[in-house]
């Protein structure tokens, strides 16, 4: 399958066209991940699954919008300076909202991997024996001690 031909703008209507597309899928981007991240702050870690799942595609033509602006960058300046400014100020907001969205997935991890950690750590402490004198660790058959046994963590939220 040969490779698609890249958009050489020659007048001010593709270049408007242009715009407007890469302005469309950008708000519509920035619509998905506020509704994730609004999902996930709430804690409906399922609900933030899937209202993530249109993300692909709408980053997917964001950036091909992008290069096609990038590759037209001159003809972009001359035919229509407005649309060049305006998907500046855009992607300030867009980026502002990026940044919004990767900072409640990063703490929505953090407080997962930590929520993991004391299940462990308390499953450890469980099967660890208690008796008189200095705390041992019960031998394991893992060879590693009980703090390493095997945990099991179901993927399906």
């Amino acid at each position: 399958m040969p490779a698609p031909e890249p958009l050489r703008l020659v007048d001010r209507a593709g270049a408007e066209a242009l715009v407007a597309g890469i302005l469309a899928n950008m708000n519509a981007l920035k619509s998905v991940l506020d509704e994730e991240a609004a999902h996930i702050r709430a804690g409906r870690l399922k609900a933030g699954v899937v209202a993530a799942e249109p993300k692909t595609e709408l980053a997917a033509a964001y950036m091909q919008g992008l290069e096609a602006a990038k590759a037209n960058a001159v003809a972009m300046a001359r035919l229509y300076p407005q649309g060049v400014t305006s998907l500046r100020e855009a992607h300030k907001t867009f980026t502002t909202a990026v940044e919004a969205n990767q900072a409640v997935l990063a703490t929505a991890r953090t407080v997962c991997e930590g929520l993991i950690r004391s299940l462990a750590d308390d499953i450890a402490k469980s099967r660890a024996p208690a008796g008189y004198g200095a705390a041992r660790t019960a031998p394991s058959p893992y060879g590693r001690g009980s703090r390493s046994g095997p945990l099991v963590v179901s993927r399906s939220l």
